[in-house]
């Protein structure tokens, strides 16, 4: 899946992994593993791949050959990793480039981001159990368990569990522009 569209991406772009590593400001390793579908990667892997790549981070998940039916079981699905203090996405949907589907737990002080930034989508949030602070702009909304949030995802935003609970929820986002 990633793996493969990785490679693709390589190798359209006439790079070996050693010249997108040094690129991509990340280890000939690394990529090997991305590749060969070993490791999971960072987000913020995915954007500098994204970057030299001159694309939108959706384009490394597009599966020319996705299922009109997906059936999405534990176990089997992607996941997207985040820094320490960060949320790690588990990916729900087929790379159709339509639209994404992310389950996510955050612990208590986790933030899906440093700082709120914003990208050319539609999202919903949707809290499965405990709250979840969504900052939008200069707004905060607190979004609890059972609630959803539906948002423009061009204003700058990031969200966050300020809580001394974890929080669960589903993030659905059309076009996926994380």
């Amino acid at each position: 899946m990633l793996g493969e569209r990785l490679r693709e991406l390589r190798l359209r772009h006439g790079l070996t992994l050693r010249e997108l590593a040094i690129e991509a400001e990340v280890s000939p390793a690394l990529l090997s593993q991305l590749e060969n579908g070993v490791t999971d990667p960072s987000l913020s892997t995915l954007r500098k791949l994204a970057t030299v790549f001159k694309a939108e981070v959706s384009t490394l998940f597009s599966e020319p050959n996705a299922p009109m039916v997906h059936l999405s079981r534990p176990g089997e699905r992607m996941h997207l990793t985040a820094p320490l203090g960060e949320i790690s996405y588990e990916r729900l949907t087929p790379g159709r480039g339509d639209l994404e589907v992310l389950s996510a737990t955050m612990k208590p002080g986790d933030v899906s981001s440093s700082e709120r930034r914003g990208h050319e989508s539609t999202e919903c949030l949707v809290v499965l159990e405990g709250e979840v602070v969504v900052e939008i702009e200069t707004e905060r909304h607190v979004v609890q368990a059972r609630e959803a949030l539906t948002f423009d995802s061009r204003l700058a935003h990031r969200f966050c569990n300020e809580s001394l609970e974890p929080a669960v929820f589903l993030l659905a986002v059309t076009p996926p522009v994380p």
